[in-house]
C-alpha cells in the first residue's frame, strides 16, 4: 500500500483547506476569508489544484465516476459563492465534506484498496 507524490500533494492541497475551514469555525474568521463566500472560494481553488494533481483518468469507468463527483462538488463551492453570507453555512458544510470526500475515495483507489487502484496487487 504505497501512495504516489500526486497523492502526498493531493493531501496537503486537503489540508490547506480543511485547515482554514476549522479556523473559520472556531473564529469566525481567518486571514483573508472573513465570510462563507470566502472560503467558498478557498475550496473551489483547492479543489481545482487537486483536479491538477491528480489528473483526470477517463479511461476507467472509475475515473470517469470520480469526475462526475467532482463537478458535482465544485457546482456545490460556486453555489455557496454564490449564496453569499446568508444561508450558506450548511451549503459551505456540504461543499467542504465533499471535497474530502472526493479525496479520501480517489486516495484509497490510489492506494489499492478497492482492489483497482495505481498499486493494487
Amino acid at each position: 500500500m504505497k501512495l504516489r507524490r500526486k497523492d502526498l500533494i493531493a493531501t496537503l492541497l486537503i489540508a490547506a483547506v480543511v485547515v482554514p475551514y476549522i479556523g473559520y469555525l472556531v473564529w469566525e474568521e481567518m486571514p483573508f476569508i472573513q465570510d462563507p463566500r470566502g472560503m467558498a472560494g478557498v475550496g473551489i481553488v483547492g479543489l481545482l489544484l487537486g483536479f491538477a494533481a491528480w489528473g483526470v483518468g477517463l479511461r476507467s469507468v472509475f475515473g470517469k465516476v470520480m469526475l462526475v463527483l467532482g463537478v458535482a462538488t465544485l457546482g456545490l463551492g460556486i453555489a455557496a459563492a454564490l449564496v453569499g453570507a446568508e444561508g450558506s453555512e450548511l451549503l459551505l458544510a456540504t461543499f467542504i465534506g465533499a471535497i474530502v470526500v472526493v479525496w479520501a475515495i480517489e486516495t484509497m483507489h490510489d492506494a489499492g484498496l478497492f482492489g483497482t487502484g495505481a498499486h493494487a496487487r
